[in-house]
């Protein structure tokens, strides 16, 4: 073996050769620290969330092809690309060169919002092209579904994608011979085609051109290398671990004889999250590279043998092309193993994976695994000693010394067995979400009669997610040999295999009854699936299935998505130069999507940076009785380590209403509350130095985690809220019946991409600290750090450019952690740079309040709802932060669109041991709003009315007042309504889904249609004060400086509409900085979706002074420019700068009289969603989604549309998908996108239609316009209540008559359980208390 290699390999078209690499580096961090190429993002670290997507190039010198693939950065050793060619954001275009047409079109299609997730979309998108130059709809979003985003709610980039297939814009869905842009087919109504509305957003015509000529080549001196070079195994040593790298079979043998313990590895994804999170260290890694017989593809006579180094994705086009080439019979296993590969993770790891990796690694819930030991695969295994061939079966599985791999052996290669006449295969699996999802359960299944007697021969019986790993049952198989497939045999089964696959009540994971659900109900859809292909076999022999059952057997799977919006027009009168009302692209967007736009982490090092990392607690409440810090300081690189006593004095502020402590070193009150700092040299040495800190704590009771624990203990902030309407009391003793309920909706994580990020930056002289920051709120730091660092607010600056992604969540905490980056910057003399993993972000920031709704609703016969007494809990966590806040915001908004005479809420936040929740998107009415419209659904259930009707009989009439006695003009509302009800085509397909639910036994549909009246405002004055500072140059460019932070929603991309109407002036000669207390001081907290109404009225004063200044000029000279007004001004000595001011808006709440003008206006709207959902699953799918939005005149239509979409899919994630999971211990699980599933794109309705209804009325606003930011995420509840709906209709037809209660998220374990059937009642249960569960409900 050599001495210490050179690592050679090629990043963007230029050589990289490193001497002395360190193996433990990622590809991630060299291509960001070392080569400065920030384009590819960190978002997760461990391959979940496509941010850091690249493309890798490799040439295999045998079959003479170059093999492009997808691959996350973030978990490719670096040692592992020698020889390779990786292509970043950076390499395929960029604003000084040329952009590419994927980075135009996605810019352009307005696919990009805070622009964090682009590169990683943008580098998805085009390794698609350079494999597929014409790819079809389903190549496309097969290619995007590794990529999260949390913004856009994916439409506008799947548009921009579809600019590049064949079939641009057509579903590729000819259903009853008719294509779905031939609209009125899918029950849309024909668009008029008038002047009023547009329904495009940006026009095709004026793209460049794909043109595959133009891609960087494949360096030639990779593929030399490749063919000439004699082979020899690399050896790179680093300070810890070394990385060898075998060129032949036999080195490779020979290594694993060296250092038995060593893993081999491909992809890393395995290996590379157990080192990352679960802190596993190898001193020796062993990583083949292109060892010919790993990858062999050989078609035997008895099946197929397939090389352990392929990729999941080679094999998935393997066994495609099998499936092809051969009779049906003989690939049953391989059209199993098929449907799990297009599900598992995302196209990145599918390509960086590699069987064998996923076979040997023997991952509890394994896709492949219970397949491949149904399908009596056996694995050819090597050593010096010779090869022996061992079955994957359960003795394998389980790691039986006999059945397992020894310590030198390897994998070479897998040998699937053809399948035989009479011969079936299945695959199924669950997970939280469809695709990119860990199975919660999986499983195997196969049968063989032998002939066409239908008495068994064979049966094999697998599942994944039940067990420590993949278990089999054996004896439940054995006892079902002989019996003819039918009831009774499958009864038998059902029970067998329940006693056999046991799972007790505190298994890892939880979800224990759900588990044992689905074992049987995967059993069902196997027994029916045979059936059915028996009964086409042999029709005389085998009785049909009830129609009503054939459903059952398909899966729920999405058609090509299709998309339409509808807006307004600009007025003809507007002048043709004036932008405002039109769909103007993103300002940052083309830099967005080539990887230019800095983010705080993308700033390059400053001189002699720190890097500073977080010890956080791990107890929920205790006394810290010690910490041990001698260990951690005694690593190389650590400068410091700072605890409360450092901060002594200044170790608390107060944001709101109570102080805060920064850092708790004598007791702790929750899991991830922050103890200590280490200050070391590089981010790797602190990160290894915070885990070395010893902390010795003495738990102290009570630890109170939910609700319920709250109110049984008192625990509760003070004060409480009360807000009281007419006379409750009196009002129920007239009505016809009382309706009673309660609903508990669990928490959501904010999920930004860009996790939460400080650089402070110590000036020489003057004490002077620049903050660098990705925050909502950059007076708050500066009041903060100022107060940390007892200096005057005007030595401290915060500057942000720029945040990726806030949703509320970068505000106090955020505040926090640059108070004690400043303060150790400040003592040590050196910039200090703090970015949160994100596990760390997700414990320590925690989200929007989970909250307790109980209601009792007195009713009148006909569906009125004349009292209504409510009660409201929300859980604080162990401060108050903004709790208090979002409670009055809740208790205000809770009524949503209805009037009820007589109304009483109360509202408490509970006091518990969790991270404090904060803001969120919604700020309390996305909880309030489900309480009320699950009351309304109680009411028709009662009333046996449909919800619409109860609904239509309680909204607000045209002029009306509020429970706070604000009057209110809701005739907009009813438009909405009614425009939503005509466009969905709500009777229509009310009636069709009655027929569906009433054909199929184990599939349903269900519509609901939600209105959301959102009032807009901050409740004072002082709260929405904005200041502008606009200068003219003598060139007449102008320079534009406000109070609002970009994260996303487009506010400076209106600011400059709004400067280029008020002067005048074109788009291009505007520019905007960023936003910093330097130019614009004490700026309010960017939220409540006013930051473009408050800064643009203030940036208009602005303007309008300087028009006024300017008058005398302009009238001497009206045909003029800019350039010439500015010198004439200039030589008359006018000032060409200008502060503009907006004072906010009247505002006020009296809550000891329950009386206020709160709000500015009301954003209205209505939602209809479709769903279905499968009764044995808990699967659901989105089927189309209606919404007519009121947005008044719409500055920039494009964003306003973005904002309503990208709202809509995080509320249908809020009420869905997204749980949090916590151990009873008050230890958070879901600490990143492994565990915490958002929405993806295989999650949005296969049909999204957005109208914004004509404007009608005039307001103070600016130019009459309406925030969209958070009224969408309500809607999201559309699709809540058509699962409601579908699972409604479920148990009405297995008689079960009662009340439903269902609380959010509707998860696919809730769904599964509501729909009670013979299979719910089979299976064990546990009785509460005789058993400690994994999770709790919180």
């Amino acid at each position: 073996m050599d001495g210490a290699a050179e690592l050679l390999f090629y990043v963007n078209g230029r050589k990289v050769i490193e001497k002395n690499v360190d193996p433990e580096t990622m590809l991630l961090p060299y291509l960001r620290k070392k080569l400065r190429l920030t384009g590819t993002k960190y978002g997760c670290g461990g391959g979940g969330c496509g941010a850091c997507t690249v493309m890798i190039s490799r040439y295999n010198p045998v079959t003479k092809k170059i093999r492009h693939y997808p691959a996350n950065a973030c978990l490719i050793p670096v040692c592992s690309v020698y020889g390779a060619a990786v292509t970043t954001v950076e390499g395929i275009g960029s604003t000084k060169t040329r952009i590419h047409p994927v980075q135009e079109r996605i810019a352009k299609c307005h696919g990009t919002q805070c622009g964090f997730c682009t590169p990683g979309m943008v580098m998805s998108m085009y390794t698609l092209l350079r494999n597929h130059p014409d790819p079809t709809l389903d190549q496309l979003t097969d290619a995007l579904g590794g990529n999260l985003c949390r913004c856009t709610g994916y439409r506008p980039i799947i548009d921009a994608c579809k600019t590049f297939c064949n079939t641009s814009g057509c579903c590729q869905s000819k259903e009853n011979g008719a294509c779905c842009l031939n609209q009125g087919i899918n029950g849309s109504p024909e668009v008029e085609e008038g002047d009023e509305t547009s329904q495009k957003l940006f026009s095709e015509e004026e793209f460049l051109p794909l043109d595959p000529t133009q891609e960087l080549i494949f360096p030639p001196e990779l593929m030399t290398m490749a063919e000439k070079q004699p082979q020899r195994t690399r050896v790179f040593r680093g300070d810890r671990m070394t990385w060898i790298s075998p060129v032949t079979l036999k080195e490779l043998l020979e290594a694993k004889v060296k250092y038995p313990q060593a893993p081999v590895i491909m992809g890393n994804t395995s290996t590379g999250p157990e080192v990352k999170f679960k802190g596993v260290f190898h001193p020796v890694i062993i990583s083949p590279d292109r060892i010919e017989e790993l990858n062999v593809v050989n078609y035997a006579y008895n099946g197929l043998t397939l090389g352990a180094g392929l990729s999941l994705a080679q094999v998935e086009d393997i066994l495609a092309d099998a499936v092809l080439k051969l009779p049906e019979e003989k690939t049953q296993t391989y059209q199993a193993l098929l449907k799990h590969l297009r599900t598992l993770a995302g196209s990145q790891i599918r390509n960086m994976a590699s069987l064998g990796g996923h076979i040997v690694s023997r991952h509890l819930d394994s896709d492949l695994n219970p397949i491949l030991a149904v399908g009596n695969c056996t694995l050819n295994l090597l050593s010096k000693q010779g090869e022996r061939q061992v079955p994957l079966n359960e003795q394998f599985l389980r790691k039986c010394p006999s059945a397992d791999l020894k310590p030198e052996e390897i994998l070479v290669s897998v040998n699937i067995p053809y399948s035989r006449k009479w011969e079936f295969v299945s695959a199924f699996r669950q997970a939280q979400r469809q695709q990119n999802a860990l199975a919660i359960v999986n499983s195997g299944m196969r049968v063989f009669f032998g002939e066409g007697s239908g008495i068994i021969r064979e049966l094999s019986i697998s599942y994944g997610g039940v067990g420590p790993t993949t278990i089999c049952a054996k004896n439940s198989c054995q006892k079902l040999i002989g019996r003819p497939w039918n009831e009774e045999m499958l009864d038998a089964a059902c029970r067998l295999v329940l006693e056999e696959v046991f799972l007790p009540g505190s298994a890892p994971g939880g979800k224990v009854e759900f588990k044992r659900t689905l074992i049987i109900s995967f059993l069902f859809k196997f027994y029916l699936g045979v059936a059915q292909i028996l009964k086409r076999m042999d029709p005389v022999h085998y009785p049909s299935l009830e129609d009503k059952y054939e459903s059952a057997l398909e899966d729920l799977h999405s058609r090509h998505h299709w998309s339409a919006v509808n807006y307004q027009n600009v007025d003809p009168k507007q002048l043709p130069q004036d932008p405002i009302g039109h769909p103007i692209m993103h300002l940052s967007g083309i830099k967005h999507a080539t990887g230019e736009a800095i983010y705080c982490d993308d700033m390059p090092a400053v001189d002699r940076e720190l890097f500073l990392a977080f010890v956080t607690s791990s107890r929920a409440h205790a006394k810290i009785v010690s910490i041990d810090l001698s260990e951690a300081l005694s690593l190389p690189g650590v400068v410091d380590i700072m605890t409360e006593e450092h901060l002594e004095g200044v170790n608390s502020f107060r944001f709101l209403t109570k102080p805060e402590k920064l850092l708790g070193s004598e007791e702790v009150f929750c899991v991830g509350q922050l103890v200590c700092a280490v200050i070391a040299e590089s981010e790797v040495q602190a990160r290894r130095a915070a885990k070395l800190v010893r902390i010795v704590y003495q738990d102290l009771e009570p630890v109170i985690l939910t609700i319920e624990e709250a109110i049984q203990h008192n625990s509760f902030f003070e004060p409480e809220r009360k807000l009281e309407y007419g006379n409750v009391d009196e009002a129920f003793k007239v009505v016809d019946q009382i309706v009673e309920g309660e609903i508990h909706l669990g928490g959501q994580e904010h999920f930004y991409m860009e996790t939460q990020s400080v650089l402070a930056v110590p000036k020489r002289e003057d004490q002077e600290m620049d903050i660098y920051v990705s925050t909502q709120y950059p007076r708050g730091i500066q009041d903060i750090v100022a107060s940390v660092l007892k200096l005057p607010a005007n030595k401290v600056m915060c500057h942000v450019k720029r945040v990726g992604g806030a949703f509320g969540g970068k505000v106090f905490r955020t505040g926090i952690m640059a108070a004690i980056a400043a303060f150790a910057a400040n003592k040590h003399g050196r910039a200090v740079r703090c970015i949160l993993e994100r596990g760390e972000d997700m414990l320590i920031t925690a989200g929007r309040h989970p909250y307790l709704g109980k209601y009792k609703a007195g009713v009148m016969n006909d569906g009125r709802i004349l009292a209504l007494d409510m009660e409201h809990y929300s859980n604080g966590g162990t401060t108050l932060d903004e709790s208090l806040l979002v409670l009055e915001m809740g208790i205000l908004k809770m009524e949503n669109c209805y009037k009820f005479p007589n109304l009483r809420c109360r509202g408490r936040t509970c006091r518990t041991n969790l991270p404090s929740n904060t803001a969120f998107r919604g700020f309390g009415f996305p909880q309030t709003g489900l309480i009320i419209e699950s009351c309304i659904t109680d009411v028709a259930a009662k009333c046996g009315l449909p919800p619409e009707k109860v609904r239509m009989i309680n909204m607000y009439k045209e002029i009306d007042q509020t429970p706070y006695k604000q009057e209110i003009n809701t005739k907009n509302l009813m438009q909405c309504w009614k425009e939503c009800m005509a466009m969905s085509s709500y009777s229509l397909r009310k009636a069709a889904v009655e027929k569906f639910n009433s054909e199929n036994y184990w599939k349903k549909k269900g519509l609901a249609m939600v209105p959301v009246k959102y009032p807009v405002g901050l409740g004072s004055r002082a709260a929405g004060q904005a200041a502008a500072l606009v200068h003219i140059y003598l060139d007449g460019s102008v320079l534009v400086t406000h109070g609002g932070i970009e994260m996303g929603q487009g506010v400076h991309t209106k600011m400059i509409q709004v400067v280029s109407r008020e002067l005048g002036v074109p788009l291009s000669d505007v520019h905007l900085r960023g936003t910093s207390t330097e130019t614009v001081p004490n700026a309010n907290i960017s939220a409540g979706s006013v930051v473009a109404d408050l800064n643009g009225l203030a940036i208009k004063d602005a303007c309008q002074t300087l028009l006024k200044r300017l008058e005398p000029i302009i009238s001497k000279n009206p045909r003029g420019t800019w350039k010439d007004w500015a010198q004439a001004a200039f030589h008359e000595s006018i000032s060409l700068s200008a502060t503009g001011y907006f004072r906010g808006y009247e505002a006020s709440m009296n809550w000891e009289t329950g009386e206020g003008q709160m709000f500015e206006y009301f954003v209205f709207g209505a939602a209809c969603s479709e769903v279905e959902i499968d009764c044995l699953t808990g699967a659901h799918k989105n089927i189309r989604t209606d919404i007519v939005m009121d947005i008044g005149h719409s500055i920039n239509p494009a964003i306003d549309i973005g904002q309503i979409e990208g709202a809509f899919i995080q509320g249908m994630g809020l009420y869905t998908i997204e749980e949090l999971s916590y151990s009873p211990q008050g230890v958070l699980y879901t600490r990143g996108p492994d565990q915490y599933k958002i929405p993806t794109i295989c999650d949005i309705p296969t049909e999204f239609h957005i109208s914004l209804l004509p404007p009608s009325q005039t307001s103070n606003t600016l130019y009459s316009s309406k925030g969209m930011g958070e009224s969408g995420i309500f809607l999201g509840s559309s699709v809540f209540f058509a699962i409601h709906d579908a699972v409604n209709a479920a148990r009405r037809e297995r008689g079960l008559l009662g009340p439903l209660k269902l609380n959010s998220p509707l998860t696919p374990e809730k769904i599964r359980m509501a729909c009670e059937d013979k299979f719910t009642k089979m299976i064990p249960r546990d009785k509460p208390g005789s058993y400690v569960p994994w999770n709790i409900p919180i």
